[in-house]
């Protein structure tokens, strides 16, 4: 079975459904596992960046734990630790920024310490073939260019602030979304001439974007943090998902897809 993507509406937890996110530790109409201990749905919430890898993450998880199923609320992690907070049921979240973990810890709600699982660096997506000819940041500025970054208060948003601020380079965008996904699909789009999104982002839509290093996004470098969850209404399924992320075989995963290992 492969891992359902559930993608919650922004504005808050009224507007979040997640089907079947009990599952605790009890059995559940998916059956239980043998021997595992892990049994029924658990839910993660995790950063949009995370969507190709963690969904191959969570196929892999539901084949070595028969029975299980795992869902996804992919999101700005802003907005998932507001609706964390706010009594969403999880059972994980990964954060692309340790801000955002931070105020899910802060507010009481991690099960334990958050651990860093994966790093991501930024680059300019633009179309394939690059037919602006965009080589670095100071580019973004020309006359007529059309740019998309994220919302400041999304971690891709800090990282390019950040970045900007190191390369002096003053840039107005176009559009400011709310998740690096939003930011990319503006360039698939056709919709902006380049945007600054991860590496990862690029590589995954390697048939549209090319991606454009530049040097100051080594001092931007996001880390991932990961905790399952003190409320989770699975723990021991939020347990060993979390393990698994930071297993070699979740490593593998992610550094295949372009994150760095932590």
């Amino acid at each position: 079975m492969g891992a359902r993507m559930v993608r919650a509406a922004l504005a808050g937890v009224t507007a979040l459904t997640l089907a079947g996110c009990g599952g605790g530790t009890g059995s559940s109409p998916g059956g239980s596992t043998s021997g595992s201990g892990v049994t029924g749905t658990v839910t993660v919430f995790a950063a949009a960046s995370l969507t190709e890898s963690f969904t191959r993450i969570g196929e892999e998880f539901e084949a070595a734990h028969p029975g299980v199923t795992v869902r996804f609320n992919f999101a700005g992690s802003s907005a998932l630790a507001n609706q964390i907070n706010q009594g969403a049921p999880a059972d994980v979240f990964a954060s692309a920024a340790p801000k955002n973990m931070q105020a899910v810890t802060d507010a009481g709600n991690g099960d334990g310490s958050p651990a860093t699982f994966a790093r991501n660096q930024l680059v300019i997506a633009v179309p394939r073939g690059n037919p602006k000819r965009i080589a670095a940041l100071a580019d973004l500025t020309r006359p007529g260019l059309k740019v998309a970054l994220c919302a400041e208060q999304v971690p891709c948003g800090a990282a390019a602030t950040r970045a900007l601020s190191a390369a002096r380079v003053p840039l107005r965008p176009v559009t400011l979304e709310q998740d690096v996904k939003g930011a990319l699909s503006k360039v698939k789009l056709g919709e902006v001439d380049a945007a600054l999104v991860y590496r990862t982002d690029t590589r995954a839509a390697a048939d549209d974007v090319d991606g454009v290093e530049f040097p100051e996004s080594a001092g931007a470098v996001n880390d991932y943090p990961i905790v399952a969850l003190k409320n989770a209404p699975n723990r021991s399924g939020a347990r060993a998902f979390v393990a698994y992320v930071r297993s070699d075989r979740g490593t593998a995963v992610l550094t295949g897809a372009g994150f760095q290992a932590p």
